[in-house]
């Protein structure tokens, strides 16, 4: 009997045996299957060295351009008599800006198409109970554009030289972001209260390859009637070259830290009969330079009209809705028009329309809309509007620019003088 116990106690060992042996077996045949057809992850983090190539660091920074190399070579930057101060002047600066592009090659590429868009507000809270809103929304509008044209933003809320306020602290910011940006071809300066309302459309930069300054005007009115209308300085398109860095000299030392300020103010009022107020102001000081120095400097500014490079808003506000109508029915005609897609090829949809604005006639959407003279941080707007017309104004534009962007995100705004509604948007909109 001991015998046969042993024989099946040896013979259940085997059988366990062979049993985990054929399920180790099945688990590393298992194993291999899912690792051949779902590959390990590496959750290590890549390193690369700072001596690596240039197209490595290129790939590494996902921008076309390398972040993480500043050369020791010395610059403009180590310079202890360069200023950012718009009270010194700059020289050189072509040479200058030229030198650190070729220590920083990968920038060079691409750099006449590269821009910085520069807006700001004041320091303190608005005083307008919807102000402080309204220019975080304003701001958000530049930001939604930079983003889908690949333009970098500064927005600065801090006065730079004291005695440059208002209209004139736009220099010291526009001059030190010039300094700044050395990569960029281009500075725009966009007033807080201007915002773009047509999302799609791209600064023509082509035309003004032989310019040096754009900016929203008419020459007739300059040279004919000597108007302070014939342009608006709200919006400036200035290229970041040695002649821009002059002519922002001359012209800021037409304002407050001039000593002649109270001068200037009375040369362009005695100029300009249609100027209402006695101060010096950036408008007036660059038409005055245009009317009074036209050989030097006309043939380096584009005055743009083809355009809404800024757009006066009360001539803008009522053609909101009819032109989203007429977009809406291009887009009923055109399936590829209104093709869902990813919010970064948006440029590519824009060429796609392109070819069917001339169908909308004068219902395109107006590129920039100006709120001038609406102040809504103070509050304190032109007596000849009224208050409560600006803001609804203001949100308007703001929705008509924001269901541009919506749309790239499933959703849109349906009435465009109440921010809070929000629909979403069904597949193959607005096909019926």
């Amino acid at each position: 009997m001991a015998k046969l116990r042993s024989r099946s106690f040896w013979s259940h060992l085997s059988d366990a045996f062979l049993f985990f042996a054929a399920a180790f077996l099945a688990l590393v045949l298992v194993w291999s299957f899912w690792s051949y057809f779902t590959p390990t992850p590496n959750f290590l983090p890549t390193f690369t060295h700072p001596s690596s190539n240039s197209k490595n660091n290129l790939v590494e920074s996902g921008f076309g351009v390398n972040l993480k190399s500043d050369p020791k070579d010395p610059t403009f930057y180590d310079d202890p008599e360069m200023s950012y101060s718009i009270e010194k002047p700059v020289k050189d600066w072509d040479g200058k800006r030229k030198e650190w592009l070729k220590h920083h090659p990968t920038f060079a590429a691409g750099a006449r198409e590269r821009i910085v868009l520069v807006t700001g507000s004041q320091p303190k809270p608005c005083k307008n109970p919807v102000g402080d809103h309204l220019l975080l929304r304003l701001f958000k509008n530049k930001v939604d554009y930079c983003r889908i044209h690949g333009c970098d933003v500064f927005y600065n809320n801090l006065l730079l030289h004291p005695k440059m306020k208002s209209f004139w602290a736009k220099f010291p910011i526009v001059k030190a972001a010039m300094l700044a940006h050395p990569e960029a071809e281009w500075i725009w300066w966009v007033d807080s209260d201007a915002l773009f309302t047509d999302m799609e459309f791209k600064l023509p930069l082509e035309r003004y390859k032989n310019h040096n300054l754009v900016v929203n005007g008419w020459p007739e009115l300059i040279y004919n009637k000597t108007s302070w209308t014939s342009l608006n300085a709200g919006v400036f398109l200035v290229r970041n070259c040695q002649w821009s860095m002059d002519l922002i000299s001359k012209w800021s030392n037409m304002g407050p830290i001039s000593e002649d300020y109270e001068k200037w103010g009375q040369i362009q009022r005695s100029m300009f009969k249609d100027k209402l107020f006695p101060e010096s102001d950036d408008q007036s000081a660059l038409i005055y330079l245009l009317y009074k120095e036209k050989e030097k400097y006309y043939d380096h500014i584009y005055l743009e009209k083809e355009f809404y490079f800024q757009g006066y808003w009360v001539d803008l506000i009522g053609v909101y809705d009819n032109t989203t109508e007429r977009y809406l029915q291009m887009e009923r005609k055109v399936a590829r028009l209104r093709r869902r897609h990813a919010e970064k090829v948006s440029e590519q949809y824009a060429a796609f329309r392109k070819e069917f604005l001339k169908e909308t006639g004068k219902w395109k959407r107006p590129f920039i809309t100006h709120f001038t003279g609406c102040e809504p941080c103070s509050g304190n707007h032109n007596l000849k509007y009224d208050g409560e017309t600006c803001w609804k104004g203001t949100v308007k534009a703001l929705n008509f620019a924001d269901n541009q962007i919506l749309r790239n995100y499933g959703f849109l705004h349906s009435d465009l003088l109440d921010s809070s509604t929000v629909t979403e948007v069904p597949f193959d909109y607005p096909n019926p």
